[in-house]
């Protein structure tokens, strides 16, 4: 078996983390490290794995692990990992967006690859370390890797995406509790998301020239997942651009185009990522949608984990779809 220690198990990531491994045949989770649980059984901060497990919240660690996992808030797994030390064996699977970027990617001695199985599978196979992809970041990628890669983003991208309160992380704040999110939608930070450095860098890996990219990102009114649109000039027909996207996509196990319109309660409680690619015109709309806790987190971070162990890619992740 394979021992995992987990590192900020307390929140919506660590969470899912720890449902997906607690039932992974090859895994065995060796600790949940938290500083504010410590001592405290895992049902105590996720209620719906009481009698699933007896691990407990731990403040201390085992070095010698065969992966970990950082399940940190943005800036947090560095400082972790400056004051905690992990054996040369450890695979590091980091959930933050602190190595994702090509200039932050080095880090004591590890270099981490950019974990978007769909871009980078062959590295990832090879990786001892992984910058786990953000959420918006893998719905707008998947839904522009196919175009990026034959040259056909050289025009502007308008790119809209709404996603559920989880995206925000536990703690709660003005914009994430219910009497305000309920009935409610809003955008924040338009054209200036944080992701946006990571898509970039993911688009203009094949080389080929890149239009300007307008994010505009929106908060829903649901708990969990994300529904992405984007659309840019496209001379070819529909035909041609479903070919195009079929064909990219014909080896991911968990990245499926559609022939019909797709909706958000298809991939909620998946690791799936369904992509629509829709011609009016001139335009091609791409849609996307995830669930942002699984494959936007949690889900792709063990998809990792297989692929980094010569496991079946798939192995663990075979979830069932809430669709009513």
């Amino acid at each position: 078996m394979i021992k995992a220690g987990i590192i900020g198990g307390s929140g919506y990531t660590g969470g899912e983390l720890i449902r997906i491994l607690l039932n992974h045949p090859a895994i065995e989770i060796d600790f949940v490290f938290s500083t504010t649980k410590a001592g405290k059984p895992i049902a105590s901060a996720h209620p719906d794995l009481l009698g699933q497990t007896e691990l407990h919240f731990t403040k201390n660690i085992n070095s010698s692990v065969d992966v970990v996992f950082l399940c940190l808030g943005h800036g947090n797994s560095s400082r972790f990992l400056l004051n905690h030390q992990f054996s040369d064996g450890t695979k590091i699977i980091d959930l933050s967006n602190d190595f994702r970027l090509q200039n932050d990617a080095t880090f004591q001695g590890n270099t981490f690859v950019y974990g978007l199985p769909e871009l980078n599978k062959d590295a990832i196979e090879n990786a001892n370390a992984i910058a786990n992809p953000g959420c918006f970041a893998t719905a707008i990628q998947l839904a522009l890797l196919p175009l990026a890669k034959k040259g056909l983003l050289h025009n502007e991208v308008h790119i809209n995406a709404v996603t559920g309160s989880t995206g925000a992380g536990i703690k709660p704040s003005e914009t994430t509790h219910f009497s305000w999110r309920n009935n409610n939608i809003s955008w924040y930070k338009p054209f200036t998301h944080q992701h946006l450095g990571e898509i970039g860098e993911s688009l203009y890996s094949f080389g080929n020239e890149l239009g300007k990219l307008y994010f505009l990102p929106q908060r829903g009114n649901f708990s969990r997942g994300i529904f992405a649109t984007a659309y840019t000039h496209f001379n070819g027909s529909q035909k041609e651009a479903q070919k195009l996207y079929t064909k990219y996509y014909r080896n991911a196990k968990f990245t499926h185009v559609s022939q019909e319109p797709i909706h958000l309660k298809q991939v909620i409680n998946t690791n799936n990522c369904h992509i629509h690619v829709h011609k009016h015109e001139d335009v091609l709309l791409i849609s996307s949608a995830i669930d942002n806790l699984l494959k936007g987190a949690s889900g792709q971070a063990v998809q990792n984990m297989n692929l980094i162990f010569g496991l079946e890619e798939d192995l663990g992740l075979r979830l069932k779809a809430s669709t009513f």
